[in-house]
C-alpha cells in the first residue's frame, strides 16, 4: 500500500496544480469507499488554501474545512492535463481546477475522502491519535527511547505504530532497522538510547531516500505524473530473503513478526550490536 513516502510523493507532485486554485467541479462517480465519500457542495467555488500531509493522509485546506483524503491499499492521485482522457473504470471520484482535474483511482477501495470543518483537521478521529512525523523536528532517538521502555512488543512493530510515530510502514522498518544493525523480533524494551539514536537516525535516512526518488513500487502506485517510484531498486532487506546481504555476503532470513514476514541480516543486525550502516551511503 502507499507509505508516507508515496503519500509525500504525490503531494508534491500536486500541489502546484491545486493549491491557490478554485474547485470549479466535483464529480463523484462511486461514493462506496471505505466509507462514504464526503465532499460538501460548498466546496465547489471555493481557493484550495494549502496541502499538507499527516500520516499517511492529504489534507486540503479550505475556508471551510479540510478536505481528507487516504490512499487506501491501492489508490493513486493524477493530474491529467490539458486534454482529459475519460475515465477509467476505478476512477470514483474527480475534483476540476481551471483546464486541469485530479483524479482519485482506487481499485479496492479502501481509500477515503472525508471533510473536518473549520481549520484543525487534528480534530478528526482518524487523525487525532496520531504520533509525531518521522521526517519533522520532535521526533529522536530520545523520543523512541521513552515510549519504549518496558515494552516486550517487537521493534518492528513498536517503530511500525502510528501512536508513536507515523508513516514507517512494512517495507520502511525492514530498511531501517537493518541499516540501524537491530534485528526487527527483539523486544522494543531492551533496544538502548545509543540503539534509538541510530534508529531514529536510519527511519529518517530511508524515509528522505524514499521521497527523493518517488517512493517504492512494488504493485499498484504510481505518483501524480502516472510516474512510478524507484526505491525498490535500492532494497537491503525488504523481500530479499534467501538472497546475499549487500553488504556483508550472509544470506538474508526470514522471520514471521506478527502476521508479517520480515527479513533481516544475522551478521549486520543482532540483538545487542548496533552498526552504524545509516552513516553508508547508497
Amino acid at each position: 500500500m502507499p507509505e508516507l513516502p508515496e503519500v509525500e510523493t504525490t503531494r508534491r507532485g500536486i500541489e502546484p496544480w491545486v493549491v491557490g486554485r478554485i474547485l470549479s467541479r466535483v464529480e463523484i462517480r462511486n461514493s462506496a469507499l471505505r466509507w462514504p465519500v464526503q465532499c460538501p457542495t460548498e466546496l465547489v467555488g471555493a481557493e484550495v488554501l494549502g496541502l499538507r500531509r499527516r500520516g499517511k493522509y492529504l489534507l486540503f485546506y479550505f475556508q471551510s474545512g479540510v478536505m481528507i483524503v487516504h490512499l487506501g491499499m491501492s489508490g493513486s492521485l493524477r493530474v491529467l492535463q490539458p486534454k482529459i482522457p475519460e475515465p477509467l473504470p476505478h476512477d470514483h471520484v474527480e475534483w476540476q481546477f481551471d483546464d486541469h482535474v485530479l483524479r482519485l483511482n482506487d481499485p479496492r477501495r479502501f481509500g477515503c475522502v472525508l471533510y473536518q470543518p473549520g481549520d484543525d483537521a487534528e480534530q478528526h478521529p482518524l487523525l487525532a491519535h496520531l504520533g509525531v512525523e518521522p521526517l519533522g523536528n520532535e521526533f529522536n532517538g530520545a523520543l523512541l527511547f521513552k515510549k519504549s521502555r518496558r515494552r516486550k512488543l517487537a521493534i518492528k512493530n513498536f517503530i511500525m505504530d502510528s501512536r508513536i510515530v507515523v508513516g514507517v510502514g512494512n517495507i520502511y522498518a525492514a530498511e531501517a532497522l537493518f541499516m540501524a544493525g537491530i534485528r526487527p523480533g527483539i523486544a522494543a524494551g531492551t533496544v538502548s538510547a545509543n540503539g534509538y539514536d541510530e534508529l531514529a537516525a536510519a527511519i529518517r535516512a530511508v524515509l528522505a531516500r524514499a521521497v527523493e526518488v518517488g517512493g517504492t513500487t512494488l504493485r499498484d502506485f504510481v505518483g501524480a505524473d502516472g510516474q512510478p517510484g524507484y526505491f525498490k531498486q535500492s532494497l537491503y532487506v525488504y523481500g530479499r530473503d534467501g538472497q546475499p546481504c549487500r553488504v556483508c555476503g550472509a544470506e538474508l532470513r526470514l522471520k514471521q513478526i506478527g502476521q508479517r514476514s520480515s527479513v533481516y541480516c544475522p551478521k549486520c543486525q543482532t540483538a545487542n550490536r548496533f552498526v552504524p550502516l545509516a552513516r553508508r551511503s547508497g
